[in-house]
């Protein structure tokens, strides 16, 4: 009888070392400490759970770095795409600023033509002013060498500015040289209808450059 008490019990402590021995493996199995998971897989079937292998965990890894991955490409895309609309950006301000820097280059290029044409314009009178002005002191020069009756017929020929023109100048050079000019007496010898009409004009435009 003692005997048989002796077995049971020691039969009980065994189920309990190994109850032990099965809980501990399985909370160090929890732990990380050891893998004993296709161990116990049937045990975790039979509960529903799923048994968490390495391949799993490689599989879950691997969607881990992809989802990683796809979010550090999405990053990169959408980075780029910002670029490339300041690029636009930029391409559309350099374009504008081309085209005013154009249009003020044109307005430059058509004032400067203005100026050039104002200045040979300017020129060409002053040129025209030179010549008239040596024509006229050759003029005058002439007529002072002449007889006065041709001197006056040569006069009473040409138009009246160039007469007016003409007799100035003959004026201008008997002061500088301190003579008496042939003027006083060329107009006395004139029409008098030409010499008022001369003497009218030479009151209303006392100086002239045509």
């Amino acid at each position: 009888m003692a005997r048989g008490a002796t077995i049971g019990k020691t039969i009980a402590l065994l189920i309990l070392v190994l109850i032990l021995i099965l809980g501990g493996m399985l909370w160090f199995d929890y732990l990380g400490v050891i893998n004993a998971k296709k161990m116990f897989a049937p045990l975790y079937r039979l509960m529903g759970l799923q048994v968490q292998t390495s391949e799993t965990n490689a599989h879950a890894d691997t969607d881990l770095i992809a989802n990683l991955d796809e979010d550090r490409l999405a990053k990169r895309l959408e980075s780029l795409n910002i670029y490339a609309e300041e690029l636009n950006k930029r391409e559309q301000d350099i374009a504008a600023q081309e085209a005013e820097n154009s249009q003020i280059a044109q307005k430059l290029e058509e004032m400067r033509l203005a100026l050039e044409e104002r200045e040979k314009t300017f020129n060409n009178e002053v040129k025209k002013y030179d010549d008239r002005n040596v024509n006229i002191e050759q003029n005058a020069k002439n007529l002072n060498s002449m007889r006065p009756s041709d001197a006056v017929e040569i006069l009473n020929a040409m138009d009246d500015q160039d007469v007016i023109d003409t007799l100035r100048k003959v004026e201008e050079m008997a002061q500088a040289a301190g003579k008496l000019s042939q003027v006083s007496n060329w107009l006395s010898m004139m029409p008098p209808d030409r010499v008022a009409l001369l003497q009218r004009k030479m009151t209303n435009k006392p100086v002239s450059i045509q």
